[in-house]
């Protein structure tokens, strides 16, 4: 009998400081290296950062971090240019065609992001529920984010939004409901047939888009020149 106790005893312990145990904390893997993006690419295609504005020529750009008309309110990219995993911007073909045959158009503000950019927005956004946190990085890191809107074919304008991009108003939120009628149609039309190509909408940004199988893909620190 007492060899039981002392048996059991050693097993709840056992249990016990396995449960007070920290988790192991995972390493977070960002892919700076050119050679090694390269690499990917012979493994697996789908990881191509292919440039959207070449698979799509009639898709309009505002490339905002190019620019100092941002959150920044500086330069953040060398080039106004934007990129997206090889299947992100297979979807974006399907959309822009749908969106065609309606009379509409996409305009991209923003793709995939180096992740040193992601570090700066952090440091500098008031609202940190806005920006990525880089102890997780960015879907827009690992070339699986579209920050965009909608415009007129015929004009070449955009169509009415609940808020400007990158707003850091309440009213940015996917469903936010006290926007006029027509904010609120061209917001729900734009989400809804982005879901429907396996691109979904962030709560709190209706521009922003994620790419269903963003896991797959690496976290990316290469900048566009190099590619």
């Amino acid at each position: 009998m007492k060899l039981n106790l002392f048996t059991l005893f050693f097993f709840l312990s056992v249990v016990v400081s396995a449960q007070n145990k920290p988790a192991a904390i995972k390493k977070l893997v960002v892919v700076s290296s050119y050679n090694q993006y390269l690499a990917s690419i012979k493994t697996d295609p789908n990881n191509e950062l292919v440039e959207i504005k070449k698979a799509i020529p009639n898709i309009k750009l505002d490339i905002r971090y190019a620019t100092k008309n941002n959150f920044m309110q500086q330069v953040m990219y060398k080039q106004a240019r934007a990129f997206a995993r090889k299947p992100v911007v297979e979807s974006l073909k399907k959309i822009q065609k749908e969106l065609n045959e309606k009379g509409y158009g996409l305009k991209i503000f923003d793709g995939y992001r180096p992740y040193a950019v992601t570090i700066e927005f952090y440091k500098k956004a008031s609202d940190k529920n806005f920006v990525a946190n880089p102890a997780k990085g960015s879907k827009h890191n690992r070339g699986c984010a579209v920050d965009l809107t909608l415009i007129d074919l015929k004009t070449g304008k955009e169509i009415p939004m609940p808020t400007p991009y990158d707003s850091f108003l309440a009213s940015a939120a996917a469903k936010y409901d006290k926007i006029s009628p027509a904010a609120k149609k061209n917001r729900d039309f734009l989400i809804a047939i982005m879901g429907k190509y396996q691109m979904n909408v962030l709560e709190n940004e209706w521009w922003h888009y994620d790419f269903a199988g963003w896991k797959k893909y690496d976290l990316m620190d290469i900048p566009f020149e190099k590619l």
